[in-house]
């Protein structure tokens, strides 16, 4: 983690110039920048100094400088862990004390914004195998923080916490609210303190459960995951007041539950046409159902959500793309990305085949449900997620 001076960021950003203002919030501003890396790498070292664009986080007022300084702290802490936004360094202030913090810079938005921006011949919805490919991505992220030492929960997973990167891969963004939590003892899903920061997040995600900060654990971040998976598969906002219900999980729960899974689905794409690509969104919306339960004790750990999604982007025959490697915006990534696609493209027919030669319908009598009334037995599937005796898409 490199130290940047305030000259360095000042002049990278145009003064904090308005043109270079990519993100706003209760807690400070976002900027991008051009800073130049490399130099001195330590221990005798000197490695080639390279112009990177990176994104500089500064806050606006105390609160959001003590946040900033805990979203430092935990992400030093948690180290580089794969669907986490990259720490690149951290910036001094013109305050004494003042921290900025400098972290790649994700050109492609958020997931937020990319779920509910106006929708154009240019700018069409996303297709259902990206969506299940995000999900996943940030699946296998919060996943790596609960796993991790010391164990993170980040309190704050929603779409607009979600970036994209030009590979096409999603990163998740924003640690203001995380904390770091010791491990319950015999490695239970609670976490061993008995007292924590007051409950926090946003409204639509917030695990209603997290109700005293002796309450945290990993099953909140769950619940807003499972939030943000209703998003995915609907594109539906998860707080609309022109609606009714207005939460999208008092809306998208009861239908699952009765069996009208179609009736969730994002009007804007087409249904999924084949049986696998149907029943593939079908396992994540069963998935979804389990994470928002308001029992605590039936929400999934999210090692088993991974590994539900994993089989869902499988069974539907979808590619997952490469992460980005190397120079992101220099030739060098420019031609990695181009001969990805091309392999992709070419190996795609042929993955295709095996996979569609192995798949297995198989119904098996279902368990205790979340209200999700069917899912197919595919292979590596989890058996506490996918309890089934009929199609979740069935309409009763």
């Amino acid at each position: 983690m490199r130290e940047f001076s305030f000259e360095e960021v000042e002049a990278a950003t145009g003064g904090f110039a308005a043109k270079n203002l990519v993100g706003k919030g209760s807690h400070g501003n976002v900027y991008v920048a051009r800073l130049v890396c490399g130099g001195d790498g330590g221990g005798g070292r000197v490695r080639k100094k390279k112009v990177v664009v990176v994104a500089v986080k500064r806050a606006s007022h105390a609160l959001g400088e003590a946040k900033l300084a805990n979203e430092i702290a935990v992400l030093a802490a948690a180290g580089e862990v794969a669907g986490v936004v990259n720490l690149v360094g951290v910036a001094a202030g013109r305050r004494e004390g003042e921290r900025m913090l400098v972290m790649e810079y994700m050109a492609d938005g958020s997931l937020h914004d990319l779920l509910h921006r106006p929708t154009t011949a240019r700018q069409p919805p996303p297709p259902w195998p990206r969506r299940v490919e995000i999900a996943l991505d940030v699946a296998e992220a919060v996943r790596a923080l609960h796993g991790g030492e010391p164990r993170v929960i980040h309190r704050d997973v929603k779409s607009a916490n979600i970036l994209l990167g030009r590979d096409g891969r999603a990163r998740l963004a924003d640690f203001s609210l995380a904390v770091k939590v010791p491990a319950a003892p015999g490695g239970g899903g609670a976490t061993a303190a008995a007292a924590g920061p007051a409950p926090a997040g946003t409204i639509g995600y917030l695990d209603p459960c997290y109700t005293e900060p002796d309450r945290l654990g990993p099953e909140s971040d769950v619940f807003s995951f499972g939030v943000v998976l209703l998003e995915l598969v609907s594109g539906r906002k998860v707080m609309d007041v022109s609606a009714s219900p207005s939460s999208i999980v008092a809306w998208a729960v009861p239908l699952v539950a009765a069996g009208m899974a179609r009736e969730v689905l994002d009007g804007r794409l087409p249904a999924p046409r084949r049986a696998r690509e149907e029943l593939a969104v079908a396992r994540v919306l069963a998935v979804a159902a389990r994470c928002v339960s308001e029992a605590v004790e039936r929400r999934p750990a999210m090692s088993d959500v991974v590994a539900e999604l994993h089989a869902a982007l499988e069974s539907a025959g979808w590619p997952r793309r490469p992460r980005r490697r190397g120079d992101a915006h220099g030739l060098t990534g420019t031609l990695y990305r181009r001969v990805v696609s091309w392999g992709a493209s070419r190996l795609h027919v042929r993955r295709r085949r095996v996979r569609t030669s192995k798949i297995e319908c198989t119904e098996h009598s279902g368990s205790e449900g979340s209200g999700a009334q069917a899912q197919p037995n595919y292979p590596g599937s989890n058996p506490r997620l996918s309890n089934s005796n009929k199609n979740i898409f069935d309409i009763n």
